[in-house]
C-alpha cells in the first residue's frame, strides 16, 4: 500500500472512530465522551505542533482551548457531517485568534491581519465556517467541486470518489488539487 492510500486508509478509521465516541457522548456515555477528548487531544497535539514549531509551550494552551471550545460548541455538530471539518474549524479559528492575540501583544503587524478579520466574528461556530465552504465550493466547477466535497470533506478515497462520480482516479486528484488551489486563491483575494 502506497504512503497516499495509507494516509487515507488511517484518516478515514480515525473520522470513523473519533466521530463514533463522539457521538456516543452525545448520548450521554461519559467514558466515550472521555475516550473521544483524549484521542482528539492527540490529533491537536500534533496539528499545533507542526505550526507552533517556534512556539512549543503554546500548543498545550491551544489543545486546552479546542477542546473547551469542542466542549461548548458539541450541540452544533451534525451527526451526518464529517467530524475532522467541523474540529478543524474551531481549531483553525483558535490558531488564528492566538496568532492574531500574540501579534497585538507583541507590538507585530501580521501582513494577514486583513485576511483574518473574516474569522473574527466567528469563533467557534462551525455553523458559519460550513456556509462559507459551501460557499466557496459552489463557485468551483463540478470535476474540481465534486472530488473536494467526497475526498476532503467526506473522508472517501480517491477510489470510493472515483466510483461514486463516475470520474477517473487521476480526474480526482487533479480535481482535489486544482480546487484547493482555487479556493486558496479566493480565500486571498486574488481571484
Amino acid at each position: 500500500m502506497d504512503r497516499t492510500k495509507q494516509r487515507e486508509v488511517q484518516f478515514a478509521e480515525s473520522e470513523s472512530r473519533l466521530r463514533g465516541l463522539l457521538v456516543l457522548g452525545l448520548g450521554g456515555d461519559s467514558v466515550a465522551y472521555h475516550g473521544f477528548l483524549k484521542a482528539l487531544s492527540t490529533h491537536l497535539r500534533a496539528y499545533f505542533r507542526k505550526r507552533l514549531i517556534q512556539r512549543m509551550d503554546e500548543v498545550e494552551d491551544l489543545v486546552q482551548e479546542v477542546l473547551i471550545a469542542v466542549h461548548n460548541q458539541r450541540h452544533t455538530y451534525q451527526k451526518d457531517q464529517p467530524l475532522t471539518a467541523w474540529v478543524h474549524a474551531i481549531a483553525r479559528y483558535k490558531f488564528i485568534d492566538r496568532l492574531r492575540s500574540r501579534s497585538s501583544r507583541e507590538g507585530m503587524t501580521d501582513p494577514l491581519d486583513d485576511e483574518l478579520e473574516l474569522f473574527a466574528h466567528t469563533d467557534s461556530d462551525a455553523a458559519d465556517a460550513k456556509r462559507d465552504v459551501g460557499k466557496l465550493l459552489a463557485t468551483l466547477p463540478e470535476k474540481q467541486r465534486l472530488p473536494i466535497v467526497h475526498v476532503k470533506l467526506e473522508g472517501l478515497s480517491v477510489v470510493e470518489t472515483a466510483k461514486l462520480t463516475g470520474m477517473s482516479e487521476s480526474a480526482i486528484k487533479t480535481g482535489v488539487h486544482r480546487g484547493m488551489k482555487a479556493l486558496a486563491a479566493k480565500i486571498r483575494g486574488t481571484v
